[in-house]
């Protein structure tokens, strides 16, 4: 089961087709494992919340707190840990993990011994387990499937969600109400392995570390941070995602308070409703790869967002079940459609060694958005009535519809986040170790006089790439006594950070833009490239194997140069 294997070409209908991912064996494995799995998810929340009835009601909302609150302290770390190690065994480890605490949560409660409090603490394990795979389960993505497939991969995904949202809880209720809710925490703990067993025979392709040598914890934090700050295509992605996500929180926040208040509906008409929105999920998969083809991404997100408000307005005018029954068809279309724009254009444009650190900063805004919004959307109701807040949260999705004019998803520039290796490691007369540093890199250009305002523009996107990939400061400077000479200064923090830029980090995309800034350089003449070491930072190795002390109190010594390239 190896998705590197080769395919035979898809024929044009196919280009298109919504099922084209589960074409891949393994995609399409790790699919319906993930379907039964989450299935168990929301069982077992039936489960708990189950056996919290009778306490306090406080209790019952902390167990959707206790699975949801991991995901957003942990997201970031996960991220690194995604990156920094193989995901086909992180995601290992987290189902070991999870099948762990589900086996410990179901053998208490098989025995009557479990405790309100013991089951929040494993809910919120379960929670940590979740949080551990969420961004190594998104980060694979791209090596299950074809590129330009990534959309209808990421609607898959949601199509499973709302599939296991409606399916879950209701026969989650069905096990509870006749036999124990013990049962429920077993078929959980079970549904684990089934994704386990899939990851085990799947055999991902090696892939070099990131940084030679490893990094630190906080060094590969920063080193997320950075890159989504001086990425415009990613800042794009969570603008677009801040500006949707409050809105939308809305239809999930109050839909249990329309269906029990407005409609008058017990659990089965609530279950009903959800059954909708996870049939318009599934539609709206169906028709998406055609929509995004004739709309484009902005569009369809823009006619996402509208769709949703409309549906907001129908919940809080609308008292008839059936016609709001109908409305939430579309709702689910709506939700899928902007959800999996979303995240193809984020898995679109992070390369592999950041890839999953991107993601978890997208995760943690989407999932904090939601858990911000919905108890002000909950306060609102409970002070206001539903009309109030239902109408207003469509008010912000229309905004976030109309802004798309203002802030587009993209920049208008197509991204290829391959590595590019191409610049060779420097020769050095010295042999420094990966944490020394930090590193003051000099590039010198010859620039003709009348290139040299373009040059200066064209250089701001190799600034940008240049922070992305591990630059903590960068700059452009032109000689006061020659015109022509423009110097590029950038230091970056270690030794074995600037390997990573020469190895894996640089992308096609930042080759595209060095070599459209070198083109305006003067006929014959090659940048000229310097590397020196802070000599605070001890002594230096040489090649010869000899130790060479420098003096660690002065900070600005004569630096070593070295020739070639950046």
């Amino acid at each position: 089961m190896n998705p590197t294997l080769p395919s035979r070409p898809a024929r044009p209908a196919e280009r298109d087709s919504p099922w084209a991912p589960l074409a891949t064996r393994v995609f399409r494995a790790l699919w319906i494992a993930q379907l039964v799995s989450n299935i168990g998810s929301w069982m077992q929340l039936v489960g708990a919340q189950w056996l919290l009835i009778g306490h306090d009601p406080a209790l019952v909302t902390l167990v959707q707190t206790a699975s949801s609150l991991p995901v957003v302290l942990l997201a970031l770390p996960s991220g690194v840990v995604a990156d920094r190690h193989d995901r086909r065994t992180v995601l290992l480890a987290a189902q070991g993990a999870l099948f762990a605490v589900s086996g410990v949560l179901t053998a208490l409660a098989f025995a009557d011994l479990l405790t309100p409090s013991l089951l929040l603490v494993l809910t919120f394990l379960l929670g940590c387990g979740t949080a551990l795979m969420g961004p190594a389960w998104q980060a694979i993505q791209p090596e299950l499937v074809k590129r330009r497939q990534l959309a209808q991969a990421a609607a898959l995904g949601g199509v499973n969600m709302n599939l296991a949202r409606a399916v879950g809880p209701a026969v989650g209720g069905v096990v509870v109400a006749a036999t124990d809710p013990a049962w429920v925490f077993a078929f959980n703990a079970l549904s684990y392995l089934g994704i386990a067993v899939v990851l085990l025979f799947w055999r991902r392709p090696g892939a070099r570390a990131p940084v030679p040598g490893g990094e630190r914890l906080a060094a590969a934090l920063d080193a997320g941070r950075r890159y989504v700050r001086h990425a415009p295509g990613m800042r794009r992605v969570l603008l677009r995602t801040i500006l949707f996500v409050p809105g939308g929180a809305a239809l999930w926040a109050l839909l249990p308070l329309v269906a029990s208040r407005s409609l008058r509906l017990g659990s089965g008409g609530y279950g009903l409703l959800l059954g909708a929105v996870g049939a318009g999920a599934v539609a709206g998969a169906v028709v998406l790869p055609r929509g995004n083809r004739r709309l484009g991404p902005d569009r369809t997100l823009g006619c996402g967002a509208l769709l949703l408000a409309g549906v907001l307005l129908v919940l809080a005018t609308v008292r008839d079940p059936w016609l709001v029954t109908v409305a939430l068809l579309f709702a689910g279309g709506a939700w899928i459609a902007v959800l999996s724009t979303l995240n193809a254009a984020v898995q679109t444009q992070l390369p592999g060694w950041v890839r999953a650190r991107g993601l978890a900063v997208y995760l943690l805004v989407f999932q904090g958005g939601q858990a911000l919004a919905a108890p002000l959307w909950g306060t609102l109701a409970a002070g206001l009535g539903l009309t109030v807040p239902l109408l207003a949260a469509g008010a912000l999705l229309v905004v976030c519809a109309v802004s798309l004019r203002r802030w587009p998803l993209r920049d208008g520039e197509e991204t290829d986040p391959s590595p590019s290796a191409h610049w060779p490691v420097p020769p050095l007369v010295f042999a420094p170790g990966p944490a020394t540093g930090p590193v003051l890199v000099t590039v010198s250009y010859r620039v003709a006089p009348e290139n040299g305002t373009a040059f200066t523009e064209r250089m701001e996107h190799v600034g940008r790439a240049r922070r992305r990939t591990g630059a903590l400061t960068w700059g452009l400077y032109q000689d006061g006594q020659d015109p022509a000479h423009f110097i590029e200064t950038y230091l970056v923090g270690s030794w074995s950070e600037h390997l990573a830029q020469h190895e894996v980090r640089l992308t096609l995309t930042d080759r595209d833009h060095e070599d459209r800034a070198r083109l305006l350089l003067v006929p014959g003449t090659r940048p000229h490239v310097t590397h020196a070491f802070d000599t605070a930072a001890g002594p230096v190795v040489p090649e010869d194997g000899e130790r060479t002390e420098t003096p660690s109190a002065r900070r600005t010594a004569e630096p070593r140069p070295s020739k070639g390239s950046p």
